[in-house]
This record gives C-alpha cells, structure tokens and sequence, in this order.
C-alpha cells in the first residue's frame, strides 16, 4: 500500500474503546519518534507520542495512554490530560497545549496512518506493522 492510501498500523480489532493503544514508528519533525492510536467512542484517533507539556512521551508501561476511567489521555510523567478525540489540554500542566494528531483511517479491517509535511514514515521501505504493547 502506498504512503498516499495510508500505511498500516494495526488491525482494527486491536483497538478497544478507552482500551490500550498501539505504537507506532515515525519521523517527526526529521527526528525518530512514534506516533500512537488509540480508539475512543467508536473512532481511531492517532497522535504523535509526545506531550505538549514537556516533549516526552505520554504512555504509561505496556501502551497504556488513557488514565483510568478510560475518559482522557494522560501523560506518565506530569498528569497532563488531554481529549482523546481532539488532543486539547483538559488539565494538568499542558496549559493550553495540544497533542499533534496524525491522520488515521480504519477501512477494510485494518487501522492506517497518513504521513504528512511534519510527521513521515520512517526511511526504511515505509512504516512497519504497528505492535499492541
């Protein structure tokens, strides 16, 4: 599959409302990274796994994005929060901040990413197959 349809992360099925989310790798910014997906009253929502707080990543051990009602994404570190389905600060010290979304499809079974101007597919023959962590 070419970069323009999408590449893919994960099987939809891997992804479970409030659940945990699946990992994946990216160049953001020229930099490695990952970027992660999460499901969320029904829908994938995809960001780049870095908080608006300080530039660390968000996830507690074993992928665990959401804090425990399973309402907000939650940095490991600081506490900020965040909606999962518009990445703005809900509280916390992320004041104002906002996670970088990344474009995420789900069709045909599967979840997909769509690189974009900022956040592409790492150089080596494109995105590997995500990994529920």
């Amino acid at each position: 599959m070419s970069a323009e349809e999408g590449l893919f992360v994960c099987e939809a099925a891997a992804l479970l409302d409030g659940g945990k989310g699946v990992r994946f790798p990216v160049i953001a910014f020229g930099h490695p990274a990952t970027g992660f997906v999460v499901r969320y009253d029904g829908k994938p929502f995809a960001y780049l796994n870095r908080c608006a707080h300080v530039p660390i990543e968000l996830d507690w051990s074993q992928g665990d994005f959401f804090e425990s009602s399973g309402l907000y994404l939650m940095c490991a570190t600081h506490g900020a929060v965040y909606a999962p389905d518009t990445g703005k600060c809900a509280g916390g010290p992320c004041r104002g901040g906002r996670l970088r979304p990344i474009a995420v499809s789900e069709r045909d079974g599967g979840i997909y990413w769509q690189p974009d101007d900022m956040v592409r597919a790492p150089a080596q023959g494109g995105a590997p197959e995500g990994k529920v962590i």
